[in-house]
């Protein structure tokens, strides 16, 4: 089909999310993105960890925020390809009734929408095709999927970096959180610019071409949540946020700062 979003796939070009895929052990990439991928690795072998341990903590944050918290309903924003412990699936873990709605603008990931969209019976999975650049069109499309009279949890997983622009992140962050209602909440994890080899290792792949990834000051990224409650331990790293044994072994420490956080 001409209109296959499949077709849109360039596989000539890395791709940060089957580069993700990649280290997290996933199957859908391409060789350039192993290459680019190992290239990112040779220069900054912590990148691997940074992956498996902001994937962890996004398990650990969606069993917290359906059990101790009793969220039924996760906005999930720029989700990447389906990986291993999919929002859906923590969430639909603890309760089956939970309803989840995925976003993202990505050809290829709209191309495995199939995968993201299998759901517990008692629940519900959808997906959205739209970019976070445009937060007032995603809480639109969401009111047609979530009832907006109830708390919802917005996740922004190690996505806010592919906005070059700190008061832009701002801005989609305070649009989104502003159109939930009370007693929703934000939990996101973002990588900082505080290990050089990393700065490194990403300048040289967002020289390849691909779409780039701005790492940031670790109070930039506290600044995210400035105006709701952090939940304890506050904004830390992904491997100190209510840390439990890890599914990929001994979990090193990371760069990588994530919170979650309630609106008043």
């Amino acid at each position: 089909m001409a209109d296959d979003p499949a077709n849109a796939i360039d596989t000539s070009v890395p791709h940060s999310a089957r580069i993700w895929n990649y280290w997290l052990g996933g199957k859908d990439n391409y060789p350039v993105d192993r290459e680019a991928g190992d290239q990112y690795v040779s220069v900054y072998p912590g990148i691997v960890d940074i992956a498996r341990t902001g994937r962890h903590f996004l398990a650990r944050a969606v069993r917290y925020l359906a059990g101790e918290e009793g969220v039924r309903q996760f906005l999930d924003v720029g989700t990447g390809l389906p990986t291993v412990d999919n929002t859906h699936e923590v969430a639909q873990r603890v309760a089956p009734e939970a309803r989840i709605v995925y976003v993202d603008n990505d050809p290829l990931v709209l191309s495995h929408a199939h995968a993201l969209l299998t759901s517990r019976p008692e629940g519900e999975t959808s997906y959205i095709e739209s970019d976070m650049r445009d937060p007032e069109r995603i809480l639109r499309v969401a009111r047609e999927k979530l009832d907006f009279d109830r708390p919802i949890a917005l996740m922004l997983m190690g996505v806010l970096g592919h906005i070059d622009g700190y008061d832009e992140v701002l801005h989609i962050i305070r649009t989104l959180m502003g159109g939930l209602p009370a007693g929703s909440f934000l939990a996101l994890y973002d990588d900082t610019d505080s290990d050089d080899a990393h700065n490194k290792a990403q300048q040289e792949y967002d020289d390849t071409g691909a779409v780039p990834y701005r790492l940031r000051r670790p109070e930039e990224i506290a600044g995210y949540f400035d105006g709701f409650e952090l939940a304890d331990p506050g904004v830390v790293a992904c491997e100190k946020w209510r840390p439990e044994p890890s599914p990929f072994g001994e979990v090193p420490s990371t760069s990588t700062l994530c919170g979650v956080a309630r609106k008043p």
